[in-house]
């Protein structure tokens, strides 16, 4: 039976396994610089009706992201803020250290979502640790990771006393991995996405541009929809304010299920980042 979400708006979120809620859309800040491009970004989606911003410390953005948040005058309560333990500092120890940093960085008390940026072999169980820690000290609302296939997955659900509320995995036609999503689902981990453009190779594909002129939107509207019809959530990266504006219009429009699975065969495994099995780290 298909499985259906409840669409909404801006507004809407999806509830993590913890009761957390998690809003579907938000920004992401990868490749932002860390003065007023990522400050004013921050603020101009904040202004829109965002309350999810992603960022990471390999980013380094942080501090500008922190800024943004507090120019947005909005209050700490509405904002959804996530960053990642980057892979030189994985380890237990470690790891506590380099979320104090992320938070002194963000000019914030704590975390709505931390996670694990990429599963570094040998310590992503400990680092796991080192976040159940933080989540347990209240310093975190939700923790989760990154970049993790079924395997690492099942390497922490193995041991956990915590499991992983969130998985962030490159997503789009190409990677599309519904058996790793059909995974996390049944352990109620919610799937999010990194690089539903495909790194820009999603608006060259001629089905994205013939769906674009059937429901009358863009194609990074169609694709994003797309996103949230599955169930997962997005976060698109942007520093251009028409493209943020642009990137919340997809609540007037639904794909059909037909639509959907055809962009759901055009998986061929063709990934735009790193095999998570074969990153050199």
């Amino acid at each position: 039976m298909e499985k259906r979400f409840s669409i909404t708006d801006l507004n809407g979120s999806f509830t993590l396994h913890n009761g957390v809620r998690m809003p579907y859309l938000g920004l992401g800040t990868y490749q932002a610089d860390n003065e007023q491009e990522v400050v004013e970004a921050v603020k101009k989606a904040i202004e829109i009706g965002y309350r999810h911003i992603d960022t990471a410390a390999i980013y380094q953005n942080e501090e500008g992201v922190g800024k943004g948040l507090r120019e947005s005058k909005v209050d700490r309560s509405e904002l959804f803020v996530v960053s990642k333990v980057w892979n030189n500092d994985q380890g237990y120890e470690s790891t506590i250290k380099a979320f104090e940093q992320s938070l002194e960085r963000l000019g914030l008390d704590y975390l709505d979502l931390y996670l694990i940026h990429w599963p570094v072999r040998g310590k992503y169980t400990e680092t796991w640790k080192a976040l159940e820690y933080l989540y347990n000290q209240k310093r975190i609302r939700a923790i989760g990771v990154s970049n993790f296939l079924q395997h690492h997955l099942e390497d922490i659900l193995e041991d956990c006393t915590v499991v992983p509320m969130v998985n962030q995995m490159e997503f789009h036609p190409h990677v599309v991995q519904q058996d790793l999503i059909d995974f996390c689902s049944a352990h109620a981990i919610q799937y999010e996405s990194w690089s539903p453009f495909m790194q820009g190779e999603v608006f060259k594909l001629e089905i994205c541009n013939e769906l674009a002129k059937k429901y009358a939107k863009s194609v990074a509207q169609v694709i994003l929809r797309y996103n949230l019809q599955k169930g997962i959530v997005a976060i698109p990266k942007s520093v251009h304010a028409e493209r943020i504006r642009s990137n919340a219009d997809i609540f007037d429009f639904e794909l059909s299920k037909e639509d959907i699975a055809y962009l759901d065969s055009l998986e061929n495994g063709k990934r735009t980042g790193p095999d998570p099995d074969n990153f050199d780290f």
